[in-house]
């Protein structure tokens, strides 16, 4: 009982962060549009029908600002249900378990799990442990859990590994369509990207293709550095993060993302590939320096039924995927979508004071202001 309740504890409190968040505004409430595409009604990952995401924030404490964000890819029991995946890698170094099963199958068999560094081995258990309580798993003996991460060991007292089983599954458990709580929460609760307060950032696009439409979303975990740049404007020059001890950070442009894209196109691991891809171009748009020290990882999965692949499944079937002739509108899409899913990471993080300082958020009115200009 006592674990259950220090669950809960977290959980409200990641409510009661968001609720900080709402005051601040997503990009577009700023006039910042990327790219030629509209979003979504929620400009999030759920747009893609079937999609949800569940978050669970821990702060404890002074030293204790982490969490875990889980997206889980459809309604059905995932292993039962494989989801077409692919994995790319950017620059590797980080953590991405489970990426070598997905590079070689081609498929996404748990929810998706991002958290802390030294959080991935326990939401891997994790992961395993839930998945093979699930009905219909009761003779499953090979789970692929697929965890990612960045280092959130700033603000967060990483090495106390206050990140439990029980956290992992409230995160998968709670896990829901509708609007996604951005900025400083989850896995995002202790980040920083170019400097300033990081976090969870998500966007949409509704995408011609043919005579109809696709949907296409992207969820990022933001802990990367480099020279921010929002909508072209060189913000950079002018609004510089103010801790000292973290320009040598700056300089480097050390840390990592995570980018999470998700589309109910029926594309296959190949082409999902080829999207990742883009996502990790993306952060271009926006001043990252791609450095060393930067784990930058693009998770990409379709929630299509034709490119499903269903457990013990051998007979062969007729499928009707995308010509990869045709994948240039979704290309550009995700392109859009993680620039302005970066921005909204930014815009929704609140200050954060942890383990090591205090750090800033965005500054929106100057911000605003040199925008205007």
């Amino acid at each position: 009982m006592r674990q259950m309740s220090v669950v809960c504890g977290v959980v409200l409190m990641g409510a009661m962060l968001a609720a900080q968040g709402a005051e601040r505004p997503r990009a577009r409430d700023l006039g910042i549009q990327p790219g030629r595409y509209a979003p979504g009604p929620l400009n999030a990952i759920t747009d893609v029908p079937g999609v949800r995401v569940g978050h669970v924030t821990l702060v404890q404490g002074s030293s204790i600002r982490t969490g875990v964000t889980a997206i889980v890819p459809h309604d059905g029991n995932v292993f039962q249900d494989k989801v077409a995946g692919a994995v790319f890698v950017g620059n590797a170094f980080g953590k991405l378990a489970g990426s070598t099963q997905v590079q070689e199958l081609g498929t996404i068999e748990t929810p998706i799990v991002l958290t802390n560094t030294l959080a991935v081995g326990r939401a891997v258990d994790a992961v395993v442990g839930w998945t093979l309580e699930q009905p219909g798993n009761e003779d499953v003996r090979s789970v692929n859990a697929l965890v990612g991460e960045t280092n959130d060991g700033f603000l967060n007292d990483i090495r106390a590994r206050a990140v439990t089983e029980a956290h992992v599954r409230s995160a998968i458990e709670s896990a829901a369509g509708g609007t996604v709580a951005e900025g400083a929460v989850g896995a995002g609760t202790g980040t920083i990207c170019y400097g300033w307060k990081g976090g969870i950032g998500t966007a949409s696009r509704i995408v011609p293709i043919g005579a109809g439409e696709v949907r296409l979303g992207v969820l990022v975990q933001t802990n990367f550095g480099g020279d921010l740049v929002i909508d072209g404007v060189p913000v950079w020059r002018t609004l510089q993060p103010q801790a000292a001890i973290m320009r040598p950070a700056l300089a480097r442009g050390d840390g990592s993302v995570m980018i999470v894209v998700a589309t109910d196109a029926a594309i296959g691991a190949r082409d999902l590939e080829r999207l990742a891809a883009r996502a990790v171009f993306a952060l271009a748009r926006t001043g990252s320096s791609y450095s060393h020290g930067s784990g930058d990882y693009a998770i990409a999965f379709s929630t299509s039924p034709e490119v499903r692949v269903r457990y013990g499944e051998t007979s062969p079937r007729v499928r009707h995927i995308l010509p990869s002739e045709s994948l240039s509108p979704l290309f550009r899409a995700v392109l859009e979508a993680t620039e302005e899913a970066v921005y909204n990471s930014l815009l929704k993080a609140e200050d954060v004071t942890g383990y090591r300082g205090t750090i800033r958020a965005l500054p929106i009115e100057r911000l605003k202001t040199m925008l205007e200009r």
